[in-house]
């Protein structure tokens, strides 16, 4: 294929993660290898920062400072959660769309990289399919993100391993908080965590489990429907055993009507989802309640996807090979992929990490859940098939550099790109 010249823009979307930043310094970093790719810029707030044409001219950052977000939390870029939706707003998607590919156009952009889980790689596929529809030629690849670890065809995605490797430690030493107070009258500890409607957050806390009487003795896991009755005998019998109870709870946790137990259905975000944010202490009045427990409550919320400081080195290098294989593969031709990590079993029983591609359309809105057959029998612990699969996912630590005692971190200074368009409000307007 003839060489593409043009520029190139990426952008972030969804959650942060401890290492998205590393998949953005993979792609500026491999970027800066070709020729044909002449300007670099950063979409700031993804996909709506792109829209009102906030771009940052990455070619003005220090080179110190790219490498330096490698192991830098949160979206350097910035984020959204904004669904370009042709089904339930055709008319503003058409408007959206007309106004990206401006944006493009006026920019010449001819490369495109979003990292994003779900939602993202189904707006790289839209883009991708416009812009055959338009003839401008581009090419659009997607960087798997997601703490969720719940995108398809991909071993795993670029979060997953730092996220599970800081709650399982967390979880631990929770455990021996609790453990060490524990008295004859007994108590329950709940942990809640991410995970709308996949359990592989909750699950991955089952990596602190030492012998029986460790923490986690309980995993909640949002693809099995929540039974009380089982729960509050599975506590009962936990306590009366070690005197104590730690639970970890997937935020999404269901019960047996397909309800959420932990949903604000009074209050949804971008994309019409209910809010979550009660998962545990659902739990924790229906302990107190029925058993007459002493019960606590934690919710780890975003420290446990801002973690840089304990990420996963296997995590953070894997992530960063998505955006270097992102960009060597728009310059090889291709569009409308999604870069996929590869598991590889050495003969001597290593393993071999590696990248592949995966067309955007298998990716786009589907969920990958926890298979049943890595869940124990009753339910209420991931298996040993499910430790073999995550444990090398934690393995490694990123070194952070410290100043002053604290993690040193990094930022862009954001040199802002010369707009050539009207604002998107006026534009609006006129239409």
């Amino acid at each position: 294929m003839s060489e593409l010249v043009g520029n190139l823009l990426v952008a972030q979307s969804g959650g942060p993660t401890a290492v998205i930043n590393a998949s953005v310094v993979g792609v500026l970093q491999e970027a800066g290898k070709h020729g044909c790719i002449q300007e670099i810029y950063g979409g700031l707030n993804g996909i709506l920062g792109i829209l009102n044409e906030e771009l940052i001219d990455v070619n003005e950052e220090k080179a110190k400072t790219i490498e330096d977000l490698r192991h830098t939390p949160a979206a350097a870029l910035g984020t959204c959660r904004y669904k370009i939706d042709f089904k339930k707003k055709p008319e503003q998607a058409a408007r959206d769309m007309d106004r990206l590919f401006d944006v493009f156009q006026a920019h010449n952009i001819r490369y495109f990289f979003y990292v994003g889980g779900n939602d993202s790689q189904d707006t790289s596929h839209k883009i991708h399919l416009e812009a055959l529809k338009r003839g401008w030629e581009m090419r659009v690849i997607g960087v798997p993100k997601t703490i969720d670890n719940d995108l398809p065809h991909t071993d795993s995605c670029p979060g997953y391993g730092s996220v599970i490797k800081y709650n399982a430690a967390t979880v631990m030493e929770i455990g021996c908080d609790v453990g060490s107070m524990a008295t004859d009258d007994g108590s329950c500890c709940i942990v809640e965590v991410m995970g709308r409607a996949a359990g592989w957050i909750a699950a991955g806390t089952v990596l602190a489990k030492r012998s029986p009487a460790d923490a986690p003795h309980i995993i909640l896991l949002p693809e099995l429907p929540f039974n009380e009755a089982k729960f509050l005998a599975k506590v009962q019998e936990t306590v009366e055993a070690f005197r104590y109870c730690v639970v970890v709870v997937g935020e999404g946790l269901k019960d047996e009507r397909g309800e959420e137990i932990g949903a604000d259905k009074s209050s949804v975000d971008a994309f019409g989802h209910p809010l979550l944010s009660g998962a545990a202490e659902a739990l924790a009045k229906v302990v107190q309640t029925k058993l007459e427990l002493k019960t606590r409550t934690v919710k780890l919320g975003y420290a446990q996807r801002a973690a840089a400081h304990f990420a996963s080195a296997t995590d953070a290098n894997n992530a960063y090979a998505c955006g270097v294989a992102a960009v060597k593969a728009a310059v090889a031709g291709q569009s409308g992929f999604m870069v996929k990590i590869v598991r590889e079993h050495n003969a001597d029983g290593s393993i071999r990490w590696t990248t592949g591609l995966q067309p955007l359309e298998d990716i786009a809105n589907v969920e990958h859940f926890l298979p049943r057959e890595w869940i124990s029998e009753d339910g209420f612990m991931p298996n040993e098939k499910f430790v073999e699969y995550a444990r090398p996912l934690i393995e490694g630590q990123v070194a952070v550099p410290v100043e002053g005692g604290l993690p040193k971190y990094a930022s862009f200074e954001k040199a802002r790109v010369a707009k050539k368009l009207p604002a998107r409000g006026s534009a609006l307007a006129a239409a």
